[in-house]
């Protein structure tokens, strides 16, 4: 039973600091504060009082509603702390305790974030993007294991070639996009936060997120298309694929790699 402890803290940790994830997603892109003022209902604009705003149980209890208005309450914001938790569990059983643990849940978060905001909004916010490149660097220098052989180090050379390669290969995509398309093929949000995920998960990390980024993108959108009539060539936010394929890679890396080269293996 005390095995099971750590993992449900970290878990109630994890929701109510997705709690706060929801007035960032909601504030960053309106430029508000996210610290004053206090959470409210952004239908009658009330001031949430404390038991309210307990991450997952207040929403069960309010039965989805507005205490004050009655107006719905939107499934994202327990949706965005049970992520945010479940993230964190899965950091804490994958990487253990270490500093290390305590990067990749802010790592976790920050993708949580931009998924939720480029959904809304079509932006990924530099504020989270441009601190978190060199941020990303320095730490993958000495503190971020490596994803696809979690037993070494990361090392400042894999950190700083993804953050390198992750902006340059968007960069010429995007350019060339541009050209061939006669429009904007991809944005400075994804460039940038490409950047910062190849600082975090080094430059094969940068491979694999691309790869899987992708992968699920042209899959979703196939959907999308035969599903709810999208046009074929209409503009998509390519934010939550990157994130989707940075949390894969970041929990699965060295499975996906293992699995690839046994692979190679049996194909010779």
């Amino acid at each position: 039973m005390h095995n099971i402890i750590p993992y449900i803290i970290v878990f109630l940790f994890g929701s109510i600091v997705g709690s706060f994830l929801n007035v960032c997603i909601y504030r960053i892109p309106r430029n508000l504060s996210i610290i004053i003022p206090s959470s409210r209902c952004p239908s009658c604009d009330n001031p949430l009082k404390l038991w309210d705003n307990i991450p997952l149980l207040s929403y069960l209890f309010l039965g989805g509603r507005c205490r004050a208005c009655k107006a719905r309450i939107s499934f994202r914001y327990p949706l965005v702390e049970f992520m945010n938790a479940l993230f964190y569990t899965l950091v804490l059983w994958r990487f253990g305790f270490g500093w290390h643990t305590l990067i990749y849940f802010v790592f976790c978060s920050a993708l949580i974030v931009i998924t939720f905001i480029d959904l809304d909004f079509q932006i990924i916010p530099d504020r989270i993007t441009l601190p978190g490149i060199p941020i990303g660097i320095l730490l993958g220098g000495f503190i971020l294991v490596d994803p696809f052989m979690r037993h070494l180090p990361l090392g400042i050379t894999s950190s700083f070639l993804g953050a390198l390669i992750g902006f340059g290969f968007y960069y010429f995509v995007a350019k060339v996009g541009t050209r061939i398309f006669k429009k904007e093929a991809m944005g400075g949000g994804d460039i940038k936060m490409m950047a910062m995920v190849g600082g975090f998960l080094g430059w094969k990390g940068v491979i694999l997120t691309t790869f899987l980024g992708s992968l699920s993108g042209a899959i979703i959108g196939i959907v999308l298309i035969l599903c709810k009539g999208r046009e074929w060539g209409s503009k998509i936010p390519f934010g939550p694929y990157l994130a989707l394929g940075s949390i894969i890679t970041l929990f699965y890396g060295q499975e996906i790699l293992s699995c690839y080269l046994n692979m190679s293996i049996l194909v010779r």
